[in-house]
């Protein structure tokens, strides 16, 4: 096709909307607890709902632009981004942000898997599909990376409104140019749309993760057990309904290849562990080493370097070494990362931070990559979108995963910290809401009570986010060790599909 790599830009384009969007709050959330008065529950919602909602949409959206026409519903999902965008900027409390935020994970689940499919329908050639599967990932993984870095050049200058307002010339840009060079593809023989499934699907996804939320945050209760049977039962008739549908949503015989499985695995399980990293650190910046906004954003730098490097090298290096060998190495490197945090400090030099995200970047980049291409490539090319959906719904759900486990392990930490004696009553009220709430409190208090209690919060705050570094290397480990067995054999060769020796 004449114009593809002009039409992978346009796609790269889409990739960076959806993933830069869902890290750029991440160094916003002290000025939204303090704009809108959200709770450190209601932050982790804010930053939760948008991976959450797209995860649950992505096979369904995904299955309908094979039926439809994938440009045409990218257009579409592009267009709606960019409005909704508008509603996140100027909402008014966080109960208005939960609901903006959702409806931008409905857009985000149009653009993400779409945006795979087309490009294995625009690139035939198996050693340019690697190459372009590895700007793709380089985009997707630098995105989430270099959300804080955008985040912070913004906030150092503007409201927080101003980091979903970037949003609407790049959506401009995809919409037009994207109508002109993008081609129109389809599934040729396509079933009807199963509305029940999609429901089922969405349901199953949100109550799950919501148990798993409330759970950690708030201990067992009646409705963490109640949302959790529906989740899992939702789940459970969503998969059986599949193998009794001519025409399913998700082709579940895509999980009888072992490579396809271990990817899938490794996406979701390795994107889990490094979530909360990604949510938590730039408060730790901000709140805890008191870096300004644009200094904590800079810090994404080495991470977003890293996974470009190992994005790009990716097809390469997984064609001279073993695919498991490139994946497992890849997830060893972020465990390796994540394991640098538990040592995190006020007083931890640069220096060290750097390294350790440039080891979580490197090591995410090539990993996410080469099972991307594992993935796509399994499947057959009228079913493009449907595979690519499986993959991101792995990588968004473990997203959503993520900051719900180990961002509850850090807020139930951060909430049973000691009050120092003598605080005021609505301080202590604030600072046990968030960190955020904590700094602001400490502004109205004699130097002595305000120093206590920000020694306090911030000691509480560090606390938990070693310890959720500290499960989730030992996650990220184990998965490395994991698919250490079930990518045996597969490789990367040129031909359309990946097989085993």
């Amino acid at each position: 096709m004449k114009g593809r790599w002009l039409a992978l830009g346009i796609l790269v384009l889409g990739v960076l909307l959806v993933t830069v969007d869902a890290t750029v709050l991440g160094l916003a959330a002290p000025f939204l607890a303090e704009d809108l008065e959200a709770s450190g529950t209601q932050l982790v919602w804010i930053g939760d709902i948008y991976p959450l909602v797209m995860a649950g949409l992505l096979v369904s959206m995904g299955s309908l632009s094979d039926r439809i026409g994938r440009k045409k519903l990218l257009l579409v999902g592009a267009s709606l981004f960019g409005l909704v965008s508008l509603l996140n900027a100027y909402a008014t409390s966080a109960e208005m942000m939960i609901a903006a935020r959702a409806l931008l994970g409905v857009a985000g689940a149009t653009l993400m898997p779409l945006t795979l499919g087309l490009l294995r329908n625009i690139f035939h050639d198996p050693r340019e599909r690697s190459l372009a599967l590895g700007v793709w990932g380089a985009a997707a993984s630098a995105g989430n990376a270099a959300g804080p870095l955008v985040g912070g050049l913004l906030l150092e200058h503007f409201w927080w409104g101003s980091v979903f307002l970037i949003n609407l010339p790049v959506t401009a840009v995809l919409v037009i140019v994207g109508s002109k060079v993008l081609p129109e593809s389809r599934d040729p023989n396509p079933g009807p749309w199963d509305l029940l499934s999609v429901a089922v699907s969405l349901i199953g996804i949100i109550c799950v993760v919501y148990a798993v939320k409330e759970q950690l945050v708030y201990g067992y209760g009646p409705h963490v057990a109640v949302a959790a049977v529906v989740g899992v039962v939702c789940l459970g008739w969503f998969a059986r309904r599949q193998y009794t549908l001519a025409s399913p949503l998700l082709d579940l015989r895509l999980f009888r290849e072992r490579g396809v499985l271990g990817s899938v695995l490794a996406n979701g399980l390795a994107t889990m562990g490094l979530a909360g990293l990604l949510f938590f650190l730039p408060q730790f910046l901000q709140l805890v080493q008191m870096r300004s906004p644009l200094n904590a954003g800079f810090m994404a730098l080495p991470a977003a370097i890293g996974t470009i490097v190992t994005g790009l090298l990716a097809g390469r290096i997984a064609r001279r070494i073993p695919v498991r060998a490139a994946v497992g190495g890849g997830l060893a490197m972020v465990g390796l990362a994540l394991a640098a945090c538990t040592f995190l400090h006020a007083g931890t030099p640069t220096a060290w931070l750097c390294l350790a995200l440039f080891c979580a970047g490197a090591g995410g980049g090539l990993a996410f990559t080469v099972t991307a291409d594992v993935i796509l490539t399994a499947a057959p090319k009228e079913q493009a979108s449907a595979a690519a959906a499986v993959s991101e719904t792995a990588f968004t759900l473990g997203e959503a995963l993520g900051i719900a486990l180990f961002g509850s392990v850090v807020t139930a930490i951060y909430l049973d910290f000691t009050m120092p004696a003598g605080i005021p009553a609505d301080a202590a009220a604030a600072a046990r809401d968030s960190l955020g709430g904590a700094v602001e409190a400490a502004i109205r208090l004699p130097h002595g009570q305000a120093q206590a209690l920000l020694t306090a919060a911030q000691d509480a705050f560090t606390h938990g986010f070693e310890t959720a570094a500290a499960l989730a290397a030992a996650v990220l480990f184990a998965t490395a060790a994991t698919i250490w067995f079930m990518l045996r054999g597969q490789r990367l060769e040129d031909a359309t599909e990946c097989h085993r020796d």
